[in-house]
């Protein structure tokens, strides 16, 4: 076959959804409905897919900001967003379009291929369903088995839509001639008056074009979100499935009915996830890792033998082997902890590697650190990074002691082997091996005097 492209629909606005953003930026797992249709598209077309964006379409940019935008300035319809992207795809040398909706995040790989391979040589194909309860899905309409049409629910009569349960499922694949050719023919007369795409069935049939209806299996992995309820139905059978894949491999899983797990992370066999938590974006728990209830982890590495405690939230980390965090820990982007460290309750980290059997036990925040192997950072210690304009990096050697309620006011080193007395400001370097006190000599007063003079 030659040339074939890819386009999505992803131009709507989804009133139902009750939201400002495109419907195709609404989530599940965490990941933006878009995201899962482009994942189903690229193992068959790589870089060549579009993306038809009209409401809210510089969010859509943001979003994919690697996107092959075309753009639809007013929602006339299916079939009008086709029109507007024929120009494109022809100058790219398109020969076959394969057309889907942005609001299919169920879609996958092997519902792709599967069509391609049924749709074959067809001038025009669309994928089709059987539903007990079809609600507002075009009506597929044939004559003596052969296709003749699909009509919208709209534009139905109340016996087709009672007693015609086979729809349209939204995927087509059609010739760039075809599309070129007939596209100007389709007309807004109808109930929703918008341009259908679904109306170059009818056209097809008429100029005597062949037009296949294709099924192409599991009904669920072609339907669309039109609602919060079903867009929450959908995210439930995406978190059955990973749960169910992680299961069938090794992954150990407490309470899995309560374990989110995003398709695009990565959990190796002989992995432990209790729910109810969350593993998000790209995120890898390697085996023998640990990750209690409640612990929310996005795009960070977790390794072997790590464990986290409950009501830990870590993004954009790694996390050593055999490192221990929580619980109540926070780790922030670009934190990074070696072998055998340890971050403990209500302990934020932003920007700060934490080496070899390093600690930081209690009531800490490191930002733009470097902390040595082996070094122990005291209860109620912050490094004070930021002077409002400005970040400093933070240096704590190996071995280093840092007691207490210090504050390290940034840029700073304190050195290898060094002590720090509790309750310090330190805003100059602590050379190696030495002890650095910053703090007012104590003074006790008469609790009689001090009384009688107030």
């Amino acid at each position: 076959m030659p040339k074939t492209a890819a386009l999505v629909l992803a131009a709507g606005k989804g009133t139902r959804m009750h939201s400002d953003n495109p419907k195709v930026l609404q989530t599940l797992l965490g990941e933006y409905m878009l995201t899962y249709v482009l994942a189903a598209l690229r193992p068959h077309f790589g870089e060549d897919i579009w993306i038809v964006a009209g409401h809210q379409a510089r969010m859509l940019e943001s979003a994919f900001p690697r996107g092959r935008f075309v753009f639809q300035a007013e929602q006339l319809g299916t079939g009008h967003a086709l029109r507007q992207a024929l120009p494109a795809l022809a100058e790219a040398g398109c020969r076959h379009i394969l057309v889907v909706n942005g609001d299919t995040p169920l879609l996958d790989a092997q519902v792709t291929q599967t069509f391609l391979e049924k749709a074959g040589e067809a001038d025009l194909a669309f994928a089709v369903l059987e539903l007990a309860d079809p609600a507002s899905y075009g009506r597929v309409m044939r004559e003596s088995g052969k296709v003749r049409a699909v009509v919208e629910a709209k534009d139905c009569d109340p016996l087709t839509l009672k007693l015609n349960h086979e729809v349209n499922a939204g995927m087509y694949l059609l010739s760039l001639h075809l599309a070129e050719t007939l596209s100007p023919r389709i007309n807004r007369a109808n109930k929703s008056g918008e341009y259908y795409i679904t109306d170059l069935v009818a056209l097809a049939v008429a100029g005597g074009y062949e037009a296949r209806a294709v099924e192409c299996g599991r009904e669920e992995s072609l339907l669309g979100v039109n609602s919060p309820p079903e867009l929450s139905r959908m995210e439930e059978i995406l978190r059955e499935r990973v749960a169910e894949r992680l299961l069938q491999s090794g992954v150990l899983l407490h309470a899995p009915d309560q374990v989110r797990v995003s398709p695009f992370a990565r959990i190796e066999p002989g992995a432990e996830l209790t729910g109810p938590c969350e593993i998000l974006g790209r995120s890898e728990v390697k085996s023998g890792a640990r990750v209690a209830s409640h612990c929310v982890v996005r795009d960070s590495v977790i390794d072997e033998g790590a464990e986290l405690r409950h009501f830990s939230h870590l993004e954009g980390v790694r996390v050593g082997k055999g490192a221990l965090v929580g619980p109540f820990a926070r780790l922030r982007p670009g934190a990074s902890l070696e072998a055998n460290s340890r971050v403990g309750n209500f302990v934020e980290l932003k920007n700060v590697r934490l080496g070899e059997g390093a600690k930081a036990n209690h009531l800490t925040y490191l930002g733009d650190a470097d902390v040595g192997a082996g070094a122990n950072i005291g209860a109620g210690t912050i490094t004070c990074n930021y002077d409002g304009q400005h970040k400093y990096r933070t240096s704590i050697g190996e071995k280093a002691f840092v007691g207490s309620n210090t504050a390290l006011v940034a840029p700073v080193v304190v050195g290898a082997n060094t002590l720090v007395g509790a309750g310090s400001v330190i805003t100059g370097d602590v050379p190696e091996g030495e002890m650095a006190i910053a703090r007012s000599r104590q003074k006790n007063l008469s609790r009689k005097k001090i009384s009688s003079e107030y």
